[in-house]
């Protein structure tokens, strides 16, 4: 599914958050939104995922205003996973995962035996085989992270939108998460802090900074050292990995 943000501004207390922001995902395509803290990130998710109302603009799930849908219906296409988790209730980390199969049953049925086993095998997958009865309160910020993500999968979404994934994450667990949104099918826009983690996995780029788009495209398209310095304010070379994707070395603040 194709999901495209066009001209979205919005300001609070007359502060601009975004402004006349325009992102295209293709079906199926993993895009990194980057930029330094500030820059508009998890306002952009926040509006995409139907959290947040912008002033202006509008956001399209294959071509229709997703203000038009129903919040059951946005709810089996998309899913977000922000920043906060899921739940703050002492909830077993198998009731957290059920969440996700709400929106895929009828108003006020159970749960079934086919989402038991579905939300019992996220939890193979996500590497926390035997956490089903572990309560939320007692898990680490990478474990709540990692079930969080599990949740989000499990929804089914076709369009995945992701605030800081790797956050509280091992590298073990970024790049077997990295490995499986880029292997699909959902199209997923996820922000992310590490650039060359962007750099390695994303299909496109969307550079944010100041609220603004500074420049979207393919990682070698993005990220030149002139775009970095603008932007992150440090002198930085960029190379080619051996797969032929861009490796940012970041060399030393820009004075001045």
């Amino acid at each position: 599914m194709r999901i495209r943000a066009e001209k979205i501004t919005w300001a609070v207390r007359g502060k601009p958050l975004l402004a006349d922001v325009t992102l295209d995902a293709p079906d199926g395509t993993l895009v990194g939104l980057l930029g330094p803290n500030g820059s508009g990130k998890s306002s952009l998710l926040r509006v995409l995922a139907g959290l947040q109302r912008p002033d202006s603009g509008r956001v399209l799930l294959d071509g229709v205003d997703t203000r038009s849908m129903p919040r059951r219906v946005l709810a089996r296409r998309l899913a977000v996973v922000t920043q906060h988790h899921a739940s703050d209730a002492d909830m077993s980390v198998l009731d957290v995962l059920l969440l996700a199969r709400i929106p895929h049953r009828p108003l006020l049925a159970a749960g079934s035996a086919a989402d038991l086993a579905a939300a019992e095998q996220a939890l193979v997958d996500a590497g926390l085989a035997g956490f089903a009865d572990r309560r939320w309160s007692t898990l680490s910020g990478g474990e709540r992270q990692r079930v969080d993500i599990a949740r989000a999968l499990l929804q089914q979404p076709q369009v995945l939108l992701l605030d800081e994934p790797t956050n509280h994450l091992d590298v073990r667990y970024q790049l077997d998460l990295l490995e499986r949104l880029a292997a699909g099918p959902p199209t997923v826009i996820a922000a992310l802090h590490d650039i060359n983690l962007a750099a390695r996995f994303c299909d496109r780029i969307v550079l944010l900074n100041g609220g603004r788009v500074v420049a979207a495209g393919s990682p070698a398209q993005v990220l030149t050292p002139a775009r970095i310095a603008e932007v992150y304010e440090v002198h930085a070379q960029v190379d080619d990995d051996p797969d032929g994707r861009p490796y940012v070395h970041l060399r030393s603040v820009v004075w001045g």
